[in-house]
């Protein structure tokens, strides 16, 4: 069985997903409403409207796995939902 470059690529990332756990800053996209308004001076219609709802995993912590874990969790199920979609779209599409 060959294996493709991408999946090397792939895995490598997922072993390092824990260094964002290193860093005091947020991850893209995380932020909390106090970035927006020092940042942009304002908080963005959608944002503000979004905040009352809650992710599956607040913080990527599992309650019976420790913090790292929960972001290995994460990146798995975040990867294989992407490589299942396009799964699926190549499927359709040869159709």
């Amino acid at each position: 069985m060959k294996i493709n470059k991408i999946y090397y690529l792939v895995f490598g990332l997922i072993v390092l997903v824990p260094l964002g756990l290193l860093s005091e800053n947020p991850a893209w996209g995380e932020w909390d409403m106090e970035y927006y308004e020092q940042k942009l001076g304002f908080v963005p219609d959608g944002i503000a409207n979004a905040s009352g709802t809650t992710p599956p995993l607040p913080d990527y912590s599992v309650p019976f796995l420790g913090e790292v874990s929960g972001y290995y969790l994460s990146a798995i199920v975040g990867v294989l939902l992407v490589f299942g979609i396009f799964y699926v779209l190549k499927k359709a599409i040869k159709r």
